[in-house]
């Protein structure tokens, strides 16, 4: 039999998959992956052999000893992803896949939650949405599920297309193309040549998309293919407006106003996208509007957090030129006179990082912004403005909030994750 096909036996069981020694359930088939820092296949022996009758060890050392509940094969992380794309064959489930330079995790939530009301679903779980994700994504598929919304990300070309080919998508939506992970990319133009690998795949296989009528490149990319639209234009199968953000976001759709508790005009792509999708499948309207209304951000994704000394906008869980520029246009347009920047780094930029540092400086003196903390080497390097503090790292910022309390302030919070400005926050 089939390596594959043998380890499908042991799978559905349970339908479970497990790649964390500490976190198995029963009756889960365990792959033993290897990273930079670690090989799981040390583990692979004590998980066969342990109490929770884990049903199948995958594992890829030739030299661990024989044992009726280890399995070896060439490659474990490979067999997990040719294991995934076996059961999207043999799944019903509707597949649909997002992807995009920003957005995506929120879109990913907010279409989740519309179509939870109306079918058994399942979704990427928090951003896992790489090589190793999707495959774990598409493994929790059961035989109930009705659709599985799988959130792709990228940062070098051709991971989308290899992401498509493990999930096979029946549908795909792309939140927008912006500058982001420059240096994996190459360029730009390297930027939209990957993700929209996405529509390609869809195309080949006669498949449709979801499209922002609104966003000229995204409409002029998905040309000559299916597409069902959605966003600003009359004319789109399902037209959505703006109506005010302040600071929380509300749309106007059909004859109804909906409120969010989202942060940010640059959202309404996401919760456009959201109807677009519940109406196409014909999600209850009022059911489309309770899903959007009651979900709320987490994890510093557009957060409004009430410190008692400060209003903050908690955006810190990425940044790139695209973003940073959307963040700051809208706290403009939203803070008063009491506002502060603290706003980090943006990464993975290559050879642009310094012009879009400097774009960045640029339009935080258009936007006529006074008070500012800007931490990592390039803002450090690139700020000419003395009223703007700089920090080398987020350690110095923190010494600097001790030394000098900020209180009565609205205050935007915005980086690239590994700036760690989350540690900020209790000092504010």
């Amino acid at each position: 039999m089939n390596p594959i096909e043998t380890i499908y036996q042991h799978y559905i069981k349970a339908y479970k998959v497990s790649t964390d020694s500490r976190k198995i359930e029963q009756d889960a088939v365990f792959f033993a992956l290897k990273g930079e820092n670690f090989d799981a296949n040390d583990f692979a022996l004590q998980v066969a052999e342990q109490g929770v009758a884990t049903s199948l060890v995958v594992a890829d050392r030739k030299d661990l000893p024989k044992h009726e509940r280890i399995l070896i094969v060439d490659d474990s992380l490979k067999t997990l992803q040719d294991l995934a794309a076996y059961h999207r064959q043999q799944s019903k489930a509707t597949v649909l896949s997002i992807t995009g330079t920003n957005g995506k995790t929120t879109t990913k939530e907010l279409v989740s939650a519309v179509l939870a009301k109306k079918y058994n679903i399942i979704h990427t779980m928090g951003n896992l949405n790489n090589h190793i994700g999707v495959p774990l994504t598409l493994l929790s598929i059961k035989p109930e599920t009705e659709i599985a919304v799988v959130e792709m990300g990228a940062n070098h070309p051709g991971e989308i297309d290899f992401l498509c080919k493990i999930a096979n998508p029946d549908y795909g939506l792309i939140t927008n193309i912006g500058k982001a992970h420059l240096e994996g990319f190459g360029s730009f133009e390297g930027v939209i040549k990957t993700k929209t690998e996405l529509y390609r795949h869809i195309k080949a296989n006669g498949k449709a998309v979801f499209v922002n009528q609104g966003n000229p490149l995204l409409w002029e990319q998905s040309e000559g293919q299916e597409r069902i639209s959605y966003g600003r234009h009359c004319a789109a199968f399902c037209p959505v407006a703006p109506a005010a953000c302040n600071p929380y976001l509300s749309v106007g759709w059909r004859d109804h106003l909906i409120q969010t508790h989202l942060v940010g005009s640059y959202n309404f792509e996401n919760v456009a996208a959201a109807i677009g999708v519940g109406q196409y499948f014909e999600v209850d309207e009022n059911a489309i509007i309770e899903a959007l209304e009651a979900y709320t951000p987490t994890n510093s994704r557009s957060q409004v957090i009430e410190t008692g000394k400060n209003r903050i906008i908690m955006d810190a869980y990425n940044a790139n030129p695209t973003s940073m520029r959307a963040a700051l246009i809208n706290f403009a347009s939203i803070c008063g006179d009491n506002s502060l920047l603290i706003l980090g780094d943006m990464r993975e930029l290559g050879t642009a990082s310094e012009e879009e540092h400097r774009n960045i400086l640029g339009l935080m003196k258009e936007l006529k912004f006074k008070e500012a903390l800007l931490v990592g080497s390039n803002f450090s390097a690139y700020n000419e403005n003395p009223d703007w503090k700089t920090f080398d790292n987020v350690q110095n910022l923190c010494q600097y909030l001790e030394s000098s309390p900020v209180s009565g302030k609205t205050i935007l919070v915005k980086g690239s994750n590994s700036i760690q400005l989350g540690k900020v926050l209790p000092l504010l």
